[in-house]
């Protein structure tokens, strides 16, 4: 009945509508799910985990399928699963526009005309209603494959090189290809000087080692696969395997419905023999990826005529097999995958060279007098190993004094280091002159400002000075040094701010304040106190009322400073160093 807001249009004042509406509203759930079953459409539901739950007799009878191979299975398990990425859509998406004419429908590559809608209730989403017309046409097929071409690219675009990180590049392609294209699939990476020969430079008879990157497989399969390599492995496949053969020409090969003797010579080593053999693999292809004339790895997909996904006969031989328009779609997708493989492996030896430079460029801070005593630390930002601009140094003035410097070049990585190296070799030169801590400073922007490709940097001086019972500091641009008294209130040192050296300005100014033998200074990088959307000052108010130890260890204070005031995720370095004069 054709409606409009509820009411048909053929009755304007939307009796029959109403009385219509009335009535199935008045029919008991028992009632709905009689005309589902008695229905001569074939009908199925899906949850939103995406297993089948429900399917009336039609869509048994017309699918072939019996219950216990159906229900309470994952679509991934069934021969459904080349429609997950057009099922995924319509859950996500609510309605899919796979033709002209139709939002929402699909003929699959299943074989069947299949239609798939989201099911909401109450706004809520519930699961995805399919039907099965019948067994799709010609024409409906041909459709269907260039559907699923179009949705795995989709998908491939959106899920593979998520992060610059090569192994998990590759199980986003792996993943991406079980169970819509293969119910096993492995992808292996090689080494780097194999990389610079580039595809099809003939690597055999001996094909070289290869790491095993990535792994995955079709939930039938994972009880039949033995004791596979797992992601991890180093592996160096036989010379007449897929992947041998791939890598050496180059190309995609494959190898449709193997004897068993035929499998022996296609498998890559033993152990994936034996696993094959177990899942019952009797296809194989593989795909070299190759990205700007570098060889970075090989993808291996295998089809198993036991695996249900296919194939009804579970007679080796009796599989799929991978079609022409299977490896187009692969070779797109290898082409894709083995450009963020590259670039994920290119950014890895990047940062491997600027992790090995900055070390070398990372001296070892100078020690102090022995009437002083210095405890410091670094604490790069997140996960990373690469250290910024952030520093500190120690340098041996004459009589006694001891000079204790924390910057912090602006950026991260290779040229902050660099520049932060400059920074220090400066101050330890400045420190032979025997500058007081604002003629330092001066120096530095005078000598910095000189270089146009130099970072600015904040930075603190304090001169300590046991001896003589007093600390002088300056700063430009840098948080004020922290005093810690037992007993006492925190005090943070006011000292007249000059601008980051680097800039030319100068204009900077030097406080002398009383050195107690029982106090402790605490100086550090904003990384320590600094929090996204708040105000510096009460960040510093802060780090003024906790409650750090004067007494103890320096190491101690140390962590109970970047326990209780440094945040939870870091965002930012974090340098900080303490010092106290120690007791004659």
């Amino acid at each position: 009945m054709d409606m409009d807001d509820g009411h048909s249009r053929s009755d304007p004042r939307g009796g029959h509508g109403d009385a219509l509406l009335d009535t199935v509203a008045s029919l008991s759930s028992e009632v709905l799910v009689e005309a589902l079953a008695a229905a001569p459409v074939g009908m199925g539901l899906l949850d939103v985990e995406l297993r089948w739950v429900y399917a009336n007799s039609a869509f048994l009878r017309t699918t072939g399928l019996e219950p216990v191979h159906l229900l309470g299975q994952p679509v991934a398990a069934t021969p459904f699963a080349a429609d997950l990425p057009v099922i995924d859509r319509v859950l996500l998406d609510g309605e899919v526009l796979l033709d002209d004419t139709e939002p929402g429908s699909a003929t699959t590559a299943t074989g069947w005309d299949v239609r798939y809608r989201r099911l909401e209730i109450d706004g809520r989403v519930v699961g995805v209603v399919a039907s099965v017309l019948g067994p799709a046409t010609p024409d409906q097929s041909r459709l269907a494959q260039a559907r699923r071409r179009l949705a795995l690219q989709e998908a491939a675009a959106e899920r593979i090189g998520t992060t610059l990180d090569v192994d998990i590049t590759c199980v986003e392609l792996a993943e991406l290809t079980v169970p819509a294209l293969a119910d096993l699939t492995v992808v292996e990476v090689t080494p780097y000087e194999i990389a610079d020969r580039g595809p099809g430079s003939g690597l055999r008879p001996e094909a070289p080692r290869v790491r095993r990157a990535a792994l995955a497989c079709a939930p039938a399969l994972r009880r039949r696969l033995g004791s596979l390599a797992m992601p991890g492995a180093s592996v160096r496949p036989g010379a007449a395997s897929a992947v041998a053969r791939s890598l050496a020409e180059g190309r995609l090969v494959i190898a449709n419905r193997l004897s068993d003797e035929e499998l022996a010579d296609w498998a890559e080593t033993p152990e994936m023999l034996a696993a094959y053999r177990l899942a019952g693999i009797d296809s194989i292809l593989a795909v070299p990826l190759s990205a700007r004339g570098r060889l970075v790895g090989v993808m291996t997909l295998a089809r198993s005529s036991s695996s249900g996904n296919r194939s009804r006969s579970h007679e080796r031989g009796a599989s799929e097999g991978f079609t022409e328009d299977d490896a187009v779609l692969l070779q797109d997708l290898a082409d894709r995958a083995a450009v963020s493989v590259e670039n994920a492996r290119q950014y890895a030896e990047s940062q491997s060279v600027t992790l090995e430079l900055q070390r070398a460029l990372l001296v070892q801070p100078g020690r102090p007098h022995s009437n002083l005593d210095v405890a410091a630390r670094y604490l790069p930002s997140g996960n990373r190993t690469l250290v910024g601009g952030d520093w500190y140094e120690i340098v041996r003035l004459p009589f006694g004094r001891t000079l204790l410097v924390m910057g912090d070049v602006m950026g991260h990585g290779l040229e902050a280091a660099v520049d932060m190296s400059i920074y220090r070799s400066a101050i330890r030169d400045a420190g032979g002159m025997d500058l007081p801590p604002h003629g330092i400073l001066r120096h530095l922007d005078t000598l910095i400002s000189k270089d146009e490709t130099a970072r600015p940097a904040t930075c603190l001086l304090g001169v300590a000075d046991p001896n003589r019972g007093r600390w002088t500091f300056a700063s430009a641009g840098h948080l004020p040094p922290a005093l810690f008294v037992p007993g006492r209130p925190t005090e943070l040192v006011k000292i007249p701010t000059g601008p980051p050296l680097g800039t030319g300005i100068g204009g900077y100014e030097q406080v002398i304040v009383d050195l107690r033998a029982e106090q402790v200074l605490l100086v550090y990088t904003d990384g320590l106190v600094e929090r996204r959307g708040e105000d510096i000052d009460v960040s510093l108010a802060r780090l003024a009322s906790l409650p750090l130890p004067a007494t103890g260890g320096l190491d101690d204070l140390l962590d109970d400073a970047l326990r209780l005031v440094a945040p939870a995720a870091v965002e930012d370095d974090i340098a900080v160093l303490a010092a106290r004069a120690m007791p004659r």
